[in-house]
């Protein structure tokens, strides 16, 4: 017993004295934006203050509860340090939500503002930069939220179930994981945006509406479609999302508009839809797969296994 918890207090100090290490290092880069960014623009009033909101969110708040954290891990507080900081872990979400926006109104005074694009320019040429853009910058909380949650795992593996200090870091990791599915979230709903508005634009026309709140993405790939009466195979473009399946062909190459679009053949509601695996097919690889609706049953068939393995779990999974 006293081995055990000799070898938890020797990774313990390691992962502490890391954690101090690297929440230095962060709070440095933290303070290269501040100080050359964030204070002097609000001095000179280059950008309105509600744009440097926009840009910046709450950096400073952030800045704040770092450094606080820092003195605690300096004095050996590590238990109160994290629960101290943990009440300042809302502020990495609303960060995250703001990020995009963030960046969009950077790019545009970057594009629109004469004397900001100098201003940045010329700050990102100074030596304590070491060749990084503010937009390098910008994402580090939320690299930095990552860490922390390996950081606080690590030091509840590491300490004693019987101690005080125990609970707190159990309660620390417990909200740090919180804030990260928060973060995780807002990206996967960002991500499934861009693909639902990437999708739209692959359609010709505007007929078929893909962006739909509540719709999520899953996959997309060429099947061939088995006709019902011994026609040839019809290659098909398909994109599978969370409640409709589009089946898709190319334009004419020499369209004048459309030569690089699909037009869609069909669109297939899937809550009135079973999927089954056709076995004892003619071909020695690949597979078919049955799709039974209402009135209709589609047969999709590929050369490749793998690949159509795939289609089935995935289109069962969005079935069930």
């Amino acid at each position: 017993v006293e081995d055990q918890r000799a070898r938890w207090e020797r990774k313990r100090s390691r992962t502490a004295k890391e954690l101090l290490e690297t929440e230095h290092k962060y709070l440095e880069q933290l303070d290269l934006v501040l100080t050359y960014f964030v204070t002097i623009l609000k001095a000179k009033g280059t950008l309105k203050p509600a744009v440097l909101e926009t840009i910046f969110g709450p950096l400073e708040s952030l800045y704040s509860a770092s450094h606080v954290l820092s003195l605690h891990l300096e004095k050996g507080n590590l238990g109160p340090g994290l629960e101290n900081f943990c009440q300042s872990l809302d502020l990495y979400g609303h960060y995250a939500e703001n990020l995009e926006q963030a960046n969009k109104t950077l790019k545009e005074q970057v594009r629109k503002n004469k004397s900001f694009r100098k201003f940045k320019k010329l700050q990102e040429t100074r030596p304590q930069f070491q060749g990084k853009e503010l937009e390098d910058l910008l994402p580090l909380p939320l690299q930095r939220l990552h860490q922390y949650k390996h950081f606080f795992r690590d030091l509840l593996e590491n300490t004693s179930p019987d101690t005080a200090e125990y609970q707190k870091l159990a309660k620390s990791v417990k909200s740090v994981c919180e804030v990260s599915h928060w973060v995780q979230d807002i990206f996967d709903k960002r991500e499934n945006s861009l693909q639902l508005l990437r999708v739209q634009k692959l359609l010709k026309g505007q007929k078929t509406q893909v962006v739909t709140p509540g719709r999520w993405y899953i996959r997309e790939g060429w099947l061939s479609v088995v006709p019902s009466k011994g026609e040839e195979l019809k290659h098909r473009m398909f994109f599978l999302f969370s409640d409709i399946l589009i089946a898709a062909k190319p334009c004419h190459p020499l369209h004048l508009l459309n030569s690089n679009k699909l037009s869609c053949q069909a669109v297939y509601l899937l809550h009135q839809c079973s999927v089954d695996k056709v076995f004892g097919h003619t071909w020695s690889q690949g597979g078919l797969l049955s799709l039974s609706f209402p009135h209709k049953t589609l047969l999709l068939m590929s050369s490749n296994q793998q690949e159509i393995n795939d289609w089935y779990r995935s289109l069962t999974a969005v079935v069930r």
